[in-house]
């Protein structure tokens, strides 16, 4: 067009030619988005029209060259005045006026046409005489900004071309854009198809363009990268996508997901050609306006630069969770369940359909299957067409068949993952500690086989046939940190019971008398410190539980202290040593103590009443009535997963016998004496033999005046009260009296706030299930409980028998998968010939598989009645993974891939259902070396380690689309482990693989 303006102008037509052909361009032509009219000054149109008018050729009027001088502010710049009015200053004609008015007159030279656009605002279409004025310039360089003139119709990637001729960018680089308005703030123009006026660009502003740096990350944002030093930040050079993931918190499923898709070829090198840069769907109300897909492509760009030993994906996971509320935080998820979210979020963010068509789908009505498979795949295609679907999605067929009209219906649908059902079993394999009746019997860990769906009574039947001991002697609990975490009814379901659980089962004792109820008797064993706990606003000593608690079963009249003292002393005499008779254990008490002291030992004791924590907190107690006799000790630490904690402990002084009342057991009453419990002794019984509960309290000594030190109150020991008719005078006084080994204390199910005394002068309440506490001196414990006893255990011979690992074939959770089911009462199926719901059968067979099949093991079984994560090994091949037994499309066309795959990559995931850990096994497309991730860490993996237990999602390519490595597989002996390429060193990691040996791990923070 310039290069027109410059040349002679032709010969032109006749005047009245040039009239009526100009005036009815004028009259013709329409305003349509996009078109270009040009700005012709109105003194020199105004001319050439009286000119054309006069029909003279020879006419003083003649306009000459086209000259919009006028127009212009300077003839420099051209730059176009301000405030110009149509039809005022100039006329506006449309392009195809113009090329015949420039034909014949031509233009100034030098001058260039005022080209304007037709844009479509809001309101009405209108050609746009002054044009958007931005500034343009690189992130590299700000200072450097040239200015340029965009129409509002033109698309944000006439402002990218613009930038790159100007600032002469290398073809080839991934640039992306950012707006800057006057207020510092910055926007990133995602969509380069958009237009100027849909992007709110106004004159004025600024558009900044930055190049992706060579290790995948933009200048603007660099992300933390995990690094060995400063120096390294630009000198590692590893091998492309060999890079870890650093985790977040809890976000190794992600992490483990991203790997796995990592490392499948066909997706990994469509983003790392920035083909999906043209394929960024930003209108799809189904998907995420291009911003996962950007967030995807990132990591993927960073990890296979191989400038990286690990990245952090704090972006994509933001991105993640602000498009799927579910990943928000850092809650453990499932990586499966990510899986499906990234691949679907990224169909849409990529799908090639812009505009989806509403398609009604048949019913095969007895058409042949091949034309019913072809119809269903073409109209998937018709409204989902991205790479996600020429990657990952195949066709099943579903058959439904009504149980009562018999109706068959066949459809044809797509799917992008398979989940393929474990076989079951229906029972469980379970490993507890029996804790016997006999004092002397260390505990006995027991593997029994109950029924998966089974009850806790159950449990007690299988170990009866081991123990010979009758079920309705057995109470199970689930201990935890030396306290009981849960008593079992019989009635409840073995699924609360998980295989990490320690599980104690308690033999009881059984009276040949019934008439007596028997109480159930929570025993817990605490420590006291040598200091008072003055922090919690008491005087009491603080206390933290230590061995294993017991259950007994104690009739109820034999709930006093001194009774359940010398039973307590028989039930731990495996590793409580009695004094000898020549350790006699004396100690000076206290007789009579001022009022204030009385108080304070009323304030220390909580009250009768259980408070409401404790109601709360433990419902799970068998009956009271049930007859037990708990046993010596049990280990909670016996597979480490407990461990002793200090608890913090509320008024462990010693409250008084009678509490409340102050009652004595013959009825007398002594208000002023705190009378400490009977729990600590009798006077002139060996402690190790029993005493009959009913028989008098013993005759005082003689009484010695001296002073009450504080280690006598330390010691917290006392006698029983004396008789009503021995009212001892108020004065200070002490007795010598037996020590006692330890002190006896009601206590919650936590084992750590008192509640003082039971009714009647009892040690406990029978209000709920009780629970008390034996409480040692740190000396006492020292001298008398023999610990490395206490945590002694014997195996049952069923723990030796082996446990035989289940392991299944691939093949046979697929052919489950196309088994024949019926619906759940859940989900039915509409009949279209009965008109309503059924429990119709159901059966899937796989029609077409993709080139990248993934496949779900469903690990985790959810039933009505049971939850629980299956850990059979699954043996799936590494190679030759043969489809077409399984394809009901049997005869395949000359066309047709072949169903043959090999492993590329799996997730596994270690641990049970509310907890666990998850990584990944992945092939290196480029070397084709496996590798293991674990979050930021990296290992080579030998082809021997894959199958294990924990395979979660197996990824598979098929063989007729998998390229041969491009580079030689590393050397991942030991002995050539130092190299410097990649800094690879040799070490050992406690984390390996059971059974792996030395190996190669990748350096990092």
């Amino acid at each position: 067009m310039t290069a027109n303006s410059r040349c002679s102008a032709a010969e032109p037509p006749g005047l009245e030619t040039q009239r009526r052909e100009i005036e009815s361009l004028l009259r013709q032509c329409e305003l349509r988005a996009g078109d270009s009219w040009y700005v012709v000054e109105r003194r020199w149109y105004e001319q050439w029209k009286g000119f054309v008018e006069t029909g003279d050729q020879n006419s003083s009027s003649f306009p000459g060259q086209i000259d919009n001088t006028e127009l212009f502010e300077d003839l420099d710049s051209y730059h176009l005045k301000e405030r110009l009015v149509e039809n005022e200053d100039f006329m506006l004609v449309p392009a195809e006026a113009w090329h015949k008015l420039l034909a014949w007159y031509g233009m100034v030279d030098g001058q260039p046409p005022l080209e304007r656009k037709v844009v479509d605002l809001p309101s009405t279409l209108k050609v746009e005489v002054y044009p958007v004025e931005i500034f343009l310039c690189l992130h590299s360089n700000m200072e450097n900004v040239i200015t340029a003139q965009f129409s509002r119709a033109d698309n944000i990637q006439s402002i990218q071309k613009a930038i790159c001729e100007a600032f002469s960018v290398p073809p080839g680089s991934e640039c992306r854009l950012w707006m800057k308005s006057s207020d510092s703030s910055c926007e990133r123009l995602r969509n380069i198809h958009m237009s100027v006026l849909d992007a709110c660009l106004s004159s004025g502003m600024t558009v900044i363009m930055e190049t992706r740096n060579a290790d995948g990350t933009w200048p603007s944002s660099r992300p933390q990268i995990m690094r060995n030093s400063v120096e390294d930040q630009d000198s590692y050079r590893g091998q492309p996508g060999v890079c870890g993931l650093t985790n977040l918190g809890n976000t190794c499923f992600m992490n483990s997901a991203l790997q796995c898709l990592s490392n499948t070829p066909p997706l990994t090198e469509y983003f790392l050609q920035s083909s999906y840069l043209e394929e960024l769907n930003f209108t799809n109300p189904l998907g995420m306006k291009g911003e996962i897909a950007e967030a995807y492509a990132d990591v993927i760009k960073q990890m296979w630069s191989g400038r990286h030993y690990s990245v952090v994906p704090r972006v994509f996971k933001t991105k993640v969770g602000h498009f799927a509320s579910q990943f928000l935080g850092y809650q453990q998820h499932d990586s499966q369940e990510l899986l499906s979210f990234l691949l679907d979020g990224l169909h849409e963010d990529l799908n090639r359909v812009k505009n989806k068509e509403y398609i009604e789908l048949r019913d095969a009505d007895g058409r042949p299957d091949q034309e019913v498979a072809e119809e269903a795949w073409r109209n998937h295609r018709r409204r989902n067409d991205s790479v996600i679907v020429d990657t990952f999605h195949g066709l099943f067929k579903s058959t439904l068949v009504c149980p009562e009209c018999h109706k068959v219906s066949v459809t044809f649908d797509p799917f992008c993952y398979l989940s393929v059902p474990l076989p079951v079993s229906k029972e469980r394999v379970m490993e507890v500690f029996f804790v016997s009746l006999d004092p002397y019997a260390k505990p006995a860990q027991h593997r029994v086989v109950v029924p998966k769906a089974g009850k806790v009574s159950d449990l007690c039947s299988a170990l009866s046939e081991m123990t010979s001991i009758p079920p309705t002697q057995m109470v199970v609990a689930d201990v935890f940190n030396h306290r009981f975490y849960k008593i079992y009814n019989t009635d409840e379901s073995l699924s609360c019971i998980l295989d990490r659980d320690d599980i104690f089962v308690y033999e009881l004792s059984v009276l040949e008398e019934q008439q007596e109820e028997q109480v159930l008797l929570a025993l817990y064993l605490r420590e006291r410190s040598h200091y008072r706990d003055y922090g919690s606003g008491s005087s009491s000593y603080g206390t933290t539980l230590f061995g294993h608690p017991l259950l007994l079963s104690v009739p109820r009249s034999s709930c006093s202290r001194e009774a359940l003292y010398n039973l307590f002393l028989q039930r731990l005499a495996r590793y409580v040593r009695p004094p000898d008779p020549s350790e006699e254990l004396e100690e000076e008490e206290e007789e009579e103590e001022d009022e204030d002291e009385e108080e304070l030992y009323k304030t220390q004791t909580n009250g009768i009443s259980d408070d409401e924590e404790q109601e709360v907190a433990e419902k799970a107690g068998p009956s009271q009535t049930e007859p037990c006799d708990g046993d010596a000790s049990a280990n909670s630490q016996l597979d480490g997963t407990a461990t002793a904690e200090p608890v913090p402990a509320v008024n462990h002084t010693q409250p008084s016998l009678d509490h409340g009342d102050a009652k004595t057991s013959n009825g007398s009453q002594d208000q002023t004496e705190p009378l400490c419990s009977a729990d600590a002794n009798t006077d002139d019984v060996e402690p190790c033999r029993s005493t009959d509960p009913s028989s008098e309290p013993p005759a005082e000594q003689p009484q010695q005046p001296c002073d009450t030190t504080e280690e006598d109150k330390q010691e917290e020991a006392c006698s029983p009260s004396p008789p009503a008719n021995e009212q001892p005078a108020k004065r200070k006084a002490c007795r010598k009296r037996r020590k006692s080994l330890f002190t006896i204390q009601a206590v919650n199910s936590n084992g750590t706030t008192e509640r003082g005394t039971g009714e009647g002068g009892s040690a406990v309440s029978f209000s709920s299930q009780p629970y008390v506490a034996i409480d040692w001196d740190p000396e006492m414990k020292k001298r008398f409980y023999n610990e490395n006893e206490a945590e002694k255990y014997v195996k049952h011979a069923s723990m030796e028998v082996p446990q035989q690992q289940t392991t299944v074939q691939l093949q046979e959770c697929i052919e489950l998968f196309t088994t024949v089911e019926t619906l759940e009462e859940e989900n039915p199926w509409y009949c279209p010939v009965c008109k309503k719901h059924q429990l119709a059968t159901k059966k899937l067979d796989l029609w077409s598989l993709p080139e990248v099949l993934i496949i779900h093991l469903k690990r985790f079984s959810y039933t009505k009645f049971t939850r629980e994560k299956l850990d059979s090994i699954v043996d799936f091949p590494l190679r030759e993974l043969d489809f077409s037994g399984c394809l009901l499309r049997k005869n395949l066309s000359n066309g047709e891939p072949p169903s043959r795959y090999d492993l590329i990559a799996v997730s596994n995931h270690y641990g049970g259902l509310r907890d666990g850990h998850y990584t990944s096994y992945a092939c290196n497309k480029d070397n084709g070396q496996w590798y293991y991730f674990d979050d930021s860490k990296v290992t080579y993996a030998r082809e021997d380690q894959i199958v294990t237990n924990a395979a979660y999602v197996l990824f598979y390519h098929r063989q007729d689309k998998i390229r041969k490595p491009t580079l030689p597989a590393p050397n991942t002996s030991p002995a050539s482990s130092t190299q410097a390429a990649n800094s690879i060193t040799s070490c050992k990691d406690d984390d390996a693989e059971p059974g792996s040996a030395s190996y190669v791990t990748m350096e990092t923070d």
